[in-house]
């Protein structure tokens, strides 16, 4: 079984998510720590590739429709 590209968009948004809320909570006293800036890039990306997994889903689907 394949997985759609929506359901991988949601499970990185989600992971995302999860990164943005790690990364909320380890702040401590300053937002410019290391561990605090690692995590908001990670959840950059995965929130990134969210999107863009996304886009290609509508993008696969019109595609199909025109066919």
């Amino acid at each position: 079984m394949k997985a759609s590209p929506l359901l991988m968009a949601y499970l990185y948004l989600f992971i995302g998510a999860g990164f943005v809320f790690v990364a909320v909570q380890s702040i401590e006293g300053s937002i410019w720590n290391a561990t605090t800036m690692i995590l908001a890039l990670i959840s950059t990306f995965n929130i990134g590739v969210g999107i863009r997994l996304i886009a290609l889903h509508f993008y696969l689907k019109n595609n199909s429709n025109k066919k």
